[in-house]
């Protein structure tokens, strides 16, 4: 391999156009332009990133784990068939490959971006602009000549894939709505190539689910329910005490503030207490979920 390496680790890996059927045990190579899965110097297994069209990634039950290794399932397509790679290994190694793989596939892609298509209610005037796309644990940015804009998904409330005719020609689109400062924004990214889309899209729903998975951990009562809902709602609150807004003794408040901050929800600053950007997640999904 000609191109400098970025992942270098022994796995067991199979793929359906190897001469065996099981699993073999060697190194797994990856670098910016290919993935290699060499049994042995003689015998290797050469992917190209740009054939690949998907990339799934498999997490063992804990309960499992002496017993499986987690696997990065790789789609891609060969003499004009389709065909799966699976690389296995430990919670460890996985995590981190999955995690290189995908930001060697993606980053530095141009996509045409939107960065504030609605604020709050508000349809803006923005203009779409070209950008870079880089992905990185938690994130998506979109790198320009005018600065760095990033998604941070632990606010996004919802994203979703839909087609949107850009510069006179239709192209795969994801729409962020994620929180900023306190307000529901939109963002709008498209590219114009429906393989790296669909990868990024994979991304998305890996990191995402992993952020669910956090915030279904968290236990609410009613009681801390409606503190976060009434610090999203009035903000700074004016000024008005929040045990007022919400009829509740201030000494209740502080113990649920105390139990939210534990959380992760809420912290504390010079106007009082305020929402954290998963704070901010979980009020607005209480809020869609009573208004739908």
């Amino acid at each position: 391999m000609s191109e400098s390496v970025i992942a270098d680790f022994v796995g067991n890996f199979n793929a359906e156009v190897m001469a065996t059927t099981e699993p073999v045990k060697g190194r797994v190579l990856l670098s910016q332009k290919r993935l290699v899965l060499a049994a042995n110097e003689n015998d290797k297994f050469t992917i190209p990133l740009s054939s690949i069209f998907d990339v799934a990634v498999g997490h063992v039950p804990p309960d499992l784990g002496d017993f499986f290794d987690s696997t990065v399932t790789v789609a891609f397509e060969r003499n004009d068939s389709r065909h799966v790679a699976v690389v296995e290994g430990d919670d460890d190694k996985i995590s981190k490959f999955s995690t290189v793989l995908f930001k060697a596939i993606l980053n530095g892609t141009e996509t045409t971006v939107k960065e504030r298509a609605r604020v709050g209610g508000r349809v803006t005037d923005d203009a779409f602009s070209t950008a870079k796309l880089f992905v990185s644990d938690g994130s998506v940015e979109f790198r320009s000549s005018s600065g760095t804009f990033a998604v941070d998904l632990a606010t996004v409330t919802d994203f979703q894939r839909t087609t949107r005719e850009i510069a006179g020609s239709d192209r795969p689109t994801l729409t962020f709505r994620h929180m900023m400062e306190g307000t529901a924004v939109t963002t709008m990214a498209a590219m114009a190539s429906p393989r790296k889309m669909s990868i990024l899209g994979r991304y998305l729903r890996i990191e995402y689910s992993d952020l669910m998975e956090e915030l279904q951990d968290i236990e609410l009562t009613d009681d801390k329910t409606e503190i976060l809902v009434a610090i999203y709602s009035t903000g700074d609150m004016d000024g008005m005490p929040l045990p007022d807004i919400v009829g509740t003794d201030s000494s209740a408040v502080t113990m649920l503030l105390r139990d939210l901050e534990e959380d992760g929800l809420v912290q504390d600053s010079s106007d009082g207490p305020t929402l954290t950007p998963k704070g901010e997640v979980v009020a607005s999904r209480h809020l869609e979920d009573v208004n739908s």
